[in-house]
């Protein structure tokens, strides 16, 4: 296994607030990051030692930064497969292409996750709107249908009730590619971020807690308010995926939590998965020795990963659009830490910045 050592310079794909946090936690080691994306303001610019504004198509570019830099990872799994193909063909790029090639399928996820023998809902592939009718006659309603391809924050998702129209969902889907996943009575959703290095080497952080808000995930808890023995389970499951499918970086893995066990007495099954740093790990900012940015640096460049004994519990908020403007309010609470994106306007649903509660030592004590 090779080791890049501070000094060196690591290249990232896409300039979010993903890529951002990672070029200052990639500083605090130095390190340089050098940034890949198309425009000029992206968060991640303002705090990187390089950026080359260019397409995800534009293979000169490509070519050109990969020259630039030691070791490559990327901070968004939507990426074209093209682009850290291009790239990993001069430097190692983290995750590996095959990797991200799953990430982005979620009929591919959902398979290699039962080969894994990770549980999931039941699903069934469909292509048309009349396959689609088909597997409705088949599925108890409700459902849930979503794009096969490039979905995330509910976005090319729709809920399929009794009697409504299949031409309807298939529209309002908006994908060549569906899939339609049996409805789950959940009790909360789950998550835990793995580290992996490429000797093999990885670490869990503990599984935590999260709350959505119109498809958008509004708080994490950690620790997940949930039996330890669930939480035990899906830090399993998660680092068993990771070891299947050769990740080096991170991989943030999702679940439901069921409200009784299943067939095979399964109480976790996956919902999806993210190779990269995920607003799930965003907690570990604060309340962990080591960051979920700070851990991606250490396994893409082949240093030991960090310790991921949280020493605070704690709650993560995220700050969605008009939310930021509070940013006066929590820089006045205790055992607040405000990290704020940088962007330039404020949207509704953009996600703007994130605030980090600390609620007291991780073993209960306050």
């Amino acid at each position: 296994m090779k080791v890049f050592a501070p000094g060196s310079t690591i290249g990232i794909l896409g300039g979010g607030q993903l890529g951002r946090m990672t070029a200052l936690a990639a500083a605090k080691l130095g390190y340089r990051c050098h940034i890949f994306c198309p425009g000029k303001n992206e968060p991640a610019v303002g705090v990187a030692a390089a950026h080359t504004c260019a397409g995800f198509d534009d293979r000169a570019a490509l070519e050109a930064f990969a020259q630039s830099v030691d070791v490559a990872t990327l901070e968004w799994e939507n990426v074209p497969v093209e682009a850290p193909e291009i790239v990993g063909k001069h430097v190692p790029m983290y995750p590996g292409v095959e990797v991200l090639r799953m990430a982005q399928d979620r009929e591919q996820e959902k398979t290699f996750a039962r080969q894994a023998g990770v549980g999931t809902a039941d699903f069934a592939i469909v292509r048309s709107e009349a396959e689609l009718a088909e597997a409705m006659q088949r599925f108890s309603l409700p459902a849930i249908l979503k794009s096969t391809r490039m979905g995330y924050d509910g976005k090319g998702q729709v809920k399929i009730t009794s009697g409504m129209d299949a031409a309807q969902a298939w529209r309002e889907m908006g994908s060549q590619v569906g899939i339609l996943e049996a409805f789950i009575d959940f009790a909360c959703e789950v998550s835990v971020i793995v580290a992996a290095r490429a000797d093999g080497e990885t670490l869990a952080y503990p599984a935590i807690e999260n709350v959505h808000r119109h498809h958008i995930l509004d708080r994490t808890f950690a620790p997940a308010r949930v039996d330890p023995s669930i939480a035990d389970e899906a830090v399993q499951a998660a680092q068993l995926m990771a070891r299947k499918l050769g990740v080096v970086g991170l991989l943030a893995v999702e679940f439901f939590v069921l409200r009784q066990p299943d067939g095979q007495g399964r109480r976790v099954l996956l919902n999806e998965i993210a190779p990269r740093p995920h607003n799930s790990g965003h907690w570990t900012m604060d309340a962990c020795p080591t960051s979920q940015f700070e851990q991606l640096v250490r396994a893409v460049c082949g240093l030991p990963l960090g310790d991921v004994t949280p020493h605070s519990r704690a709650e993560m908020l995220n700050l969605i659009g008009e939310d930021a403007n509070r940013w006066e309010e929590f820089l006045k609470m205790p055992q607040t830490s405000l990290h704020l994106y940088g962007k330039d306007d404020i949207r509704p649903g953009r996600k703007m910045g994130h605030v980090n509660f600390l609620k007291g030592a991780w073993n209960g004590k306050e």
